[in-house]
């Protein structure tokens, strides 16, 4: 079971763990999706600033209004923020930017390559270990990313250059945050980690220079808030409340399911429909997180 916090207590639902990840999946393949959506409003860094500018203020009102900000924790934790808040600003900038080169299926599968280097992170620096089946459901689970995220040409290109950058940076947040970020209070970690996230952002365009600079019209406003609430707090709440309990390995192999999901997004929004190689790297990539899911519960079943 997720372990309790602020954030389940108020929502008892969330307590449901089988829940929590069934809707991570379904916000977490949004993701590009948003960000395609956003690309005819504005600029890919602008676009992410003004997103997660709106998701802190959002936070910081509500944490206000709960009177539950404490900023003592960005005193004490300065450095792991801002740690964090790089890593996550140059991976949103990044998969803003790369839906401008491929398009939000692809981009979404491309970016599973975050299991790859997730794994790494906690194989070798967190000490964590993976029962042989696991190992077995991984290694499925990425020969279909691989022959999703590789075929001939996609490698090359700019966009999956974008998109692997993304993820390299993504995946070291999330080993930096399953290492030093546990036992911070989880309200407060989400607060300090979108606007530590606003502020690397805002860096980035002022770098860039003011012909970057966009002002958003009046339904682009909607647009980013919409995005804002959905794929930053809601997306990334049930990403944290799951990082918290389970090995970094396991919760990336489970968001392997998440390109499948945003293929279908793809498809009804865009008319974007998969290859037959496309389907059965998608089959290759469900099988592989069945058996891990599967291994997981023979060895809760086992210590019960």
């Amino acid at each position: 079971m997720l372990q309790q916090n602020p954030a389940s207590t108020a929502f008892p639902l969330l307590k449901n763990p089988s829940l929590v990840i069934a809707i991570l999946l379904l916000l977490d393949s949004f993701h590009f999706v948003f960000a395609r959506l956003l690309r005819t409003y504005l600029p890919p860094v602008p676009a992410a600033l003004f997103v997660l500018g709106l998701a802190a203020v959002e936070t910081a009102v509500f944490l206000a209004w709960k009177r539950q900000i404490q900023l003592h924790i960005l005193r004490q934790h300065l450095a792991f923020f801002a740690a964090v808040g790089f890593l996550v600003a140059g991976a949103t900038a990044l998969s803003f930017t790369s839906v401008r080169y491929v398009d939000a299926g692809t981009a979404s599968m491309l970016a599973q390559t975050t299991t790859l280097f997730a794994l790494a992170f906690g194989l070798f620096w967190l000490r964590e270990r993976l029962h042989r089946n696991e190992l077995l459901g991984a290694g499925v689970a990425l020969l279909g990313i691989f022959a999703i995220s590789f075929q001939p040409g996609d490698v090359l290109r700019l966009g999956s250059l974008i998109v692997l950058g993304s993820s390299f940076l993504y995946a070291l947040h999330a080993a930096v945050v399953k290492r030093y970020g546990q036992e911070i209070d989880f309200a407060n970690f989400f607060l300090f980690r979108v606007g530590s996230t606003t502020f690397f952002l805002l860096l980035f365009v002022l770098i860039q220079g003011p012909d970057s600079w966009q002002w958003p019209s009046g339904f682009a406003w909607l647009v980013l808030l919409l995005v804002a609430t959905v794929d930053v707090i809601f997306s990334r709440v049930l990403y944290y409340l799951a990082l918290r309990r389970l090995q970094i390995s396991h919760h990336a192999i489970l968001l392997t399911l998440s390109p499948v999901i945003a293929v279908l997004w793809s498809l009804l929004l865009f008319g974007e429909a998969p290859t037959w190689q496309g389907f059965l790297d998608g089959l290759a990539v469900l099988l592989g997180v069945t058996i891990v899911t599967w291994q997981q519960r023979q060895q809760r079943a086992a210590s019960s």
